[in-house]
């Protein structure tokens, strides 16, 4: 197919295709003459992969680059696969170093060590947790905070189906694929869930909101 038909297709404009392109997130077409290509299957894959990546997952472009980059690079084992995933999400801003940071890092080592977790400080995860706990510290959060164990609880339950649901035994780039999506839109499907499941707590506390004017009536 042509640029043309792989736009109608995916969905995706003729303009982003090209901007993909040329930032090196989609694979070149075959040419067909000096100004024209011919793009396949592959492509529209590839195509849907970006656009979960970055408009429901929320990576930048470097992001999905780079997570692209493990899609591609045969070299790249499934675990490496999950660091760079992890990395692209956990987008770190500048370390605030104070008594909060220390405080934040001596309670998530000792969730860690409690609960028999197998990571480091090398995992991206453990400095954005640090930078949260250290922030709720200073925001008078410590409430929220103290809730690191029943988070960690719910997620122990929800990490092993996650891995066992990305891994293909037979196909590398398939898996690496479900790896990486796993990562980036899990996180959204999670936040997106609790959201609802606090609002239902909500609504059975405090009772339901009133009803939005804007909706339409139900019939019947």
């Amino acid at each position: 197919m042509r640029i043309g038909e792989l736009s109608r297709e995916t969905g995706v404009s003729v303009a982003s295709i090209k901007y993909y392109l040329r930032e090196g997130l989609l694979p070149a077409g075959e040419l067909t003459s000096p100004n024209q290509a011919r793009y396949g299957a592959a492509h529209v894959r590839r195509l849907r992969l970006i656009r979960a990546l970055i408009d429901v997952g929320g990576l930048s472009i470097a992001g999905a680059r780079d997570v692209l980059a493990a899609v591609d690079d045969e070299t790249v084992s499934l675990y490496d696969a999950l660091g760079r995933a992890q990395a692209a999400v956990m987008t770190r801003t500048d370390a605030v170093e104070d008594d909060a940071t220390e405080r934040a890092e001596k309670a998530l080592a000792e969730m860690v060590e409690r609960r028999g977790w197998i990571t480091s400080e090398r995992n991206p995860g453990w400095r954005t947790a640090v930078d949260v706990l250290a922030t709720l510290e200073r925001l008078g959060g410590e409430r929220v905070a103290g809730l690191l164990d029943v988070y960690a609880e719910a997620l122990e339950a929800v990490a092993p189906h996650e891995v066992s649901a990305v891994i293909d035994a037979g196909e590398r780039e398939r898996s690496v694929e479900r790896m990486v999506t796993g990562i980036v839109l899990g996180g959204a499907l999670i936040a997106a869930l609790r959201g609802m499941a606090e609002q239902s707590v909500s609504a059975r506390r405090f009772g339901p909101p009133p009803p939005d004017p804007a909706a339409p009536e139900e019939s019947g």
